[in-house]
């Protein structure tokens, strides 16, 4: 039998005076986490947004949003 994995997508805003390191760390710190399976920023469109793509049986959206608050904490989940 396969185990289908639940994907959710995700937006965060960012807090636009949000600094290149700590958008770095962000990403670094959620790519470490189990149940995320991909983050990106579009930096020429929307230099302070993130999609971020995880299992949503391994991980929830507050749990991700928490993780991104340790470096933003005016970060903001806006959909998906």
């Amino acid at each position: 039998m396969t185990k289908e994995a639940h994907i959710a997508d995700i937006v965060v805003h960012l807090h636009p005076e949000t600094s290149g390191d700590d958008s770095e760390t962000i990403e670094q710190n959620l790519r470490a986490r189990d149940g995320v399976v991909s983050v990106h920023f579009s930096e020429e469109e929307h230099p302070h947004s993130m999609v971020v793509a995880y299992n949503s049986e391994a991980v929830t959206s507050e749990q991700v949003l928490a993780e991104i608050r340790k470096c933003d904490r005016n970060a903001v989940m806006v959909g998906m």
